[in-house]
C-alpha cells in the first residue's frame, strides 16, 4: 500500500471515529484504499438469517475485494452458493473448504470478485444465514 493510500484509510477511520464520537454509534462498513468492502458477521448471526451479515447485501464492482470478519463468538464458514445441496456449492469462494479451518471468532476472510453478477452465500454450520454479493 503506498503512503498516499495509507493516509486516505487512516482519514477515513479517523472521520469515522469522530463521527462516532459526535453522533453516537457508527458503523464503518467499507474502507478500501483499493476498492472493496468489509462485511461484518455479527453478534449471534447463528440465528439472523439474513441479519446475520452486515452490510446484506454487500455491492461492489468487478476487481474490488471483500473481507468477512467473524465479530460473533462462533465460528462460521462463508460459501458461495444457496444451500448445501446448490451443485455451485463453493465454487465462487468458501473459507473453509471441508470445514477446515473454520471461521473463528475475530478472523477474516477475503476474496477478489472479478465476474460481474449476484453472488449467493451462506454459513454451511448456519445454513439459514444468507447472503448476498452484488458486483458490477
Amino acid at each position: 500500500m503506498s503512503t498516499r493510500q495509507t493516509v486516505a484509510v487512516l482519514s477515513t477511520i479517523i472521520i469515522a471515529l469522530a463521527l462516532s464520537t459526535t453522533l453516537g454509534s457508527f458503523v464503518v462498513t467499507s474502507v478500501s484504499a483499493q476498492g472493496g468492502s468489509n462485511v461484518s458477521i455479527v453478534l449471534g448471526a447463528s440465528t439472523l438469517g439474513e441479519k446475520a451479515w452486515s452490510p446484506n447485501p454487500v455491492n461492489v464492482k468487478v476487481g474490488d475485494n471483500v473481507t468477512w470478519t467473524n465479530d460473533d463468538n462462533q465460528a462460521h464458514t462463508v460459501t458461495s452458493g444457496k444451500s448445501s445441496s446448490d451443485p455451485d456449492l463453493g465454487k465462487v469462494f468458501d473459507s473453509s473448504p471441508n470445514f477446515n479451518p473454520l471461521l473463528a471468532p475475530k478472523q477474516t476472510f477475503q476474496h477478489k470478485f472479478t465476474t460481474a453478477g449476484e453472488v449467493p452465500y451462506f454459513c454451511q454450520l448456519h445454513p439459514t444465514m444468507i447472503g448476498t454479493v452484488v458486483v458490477s
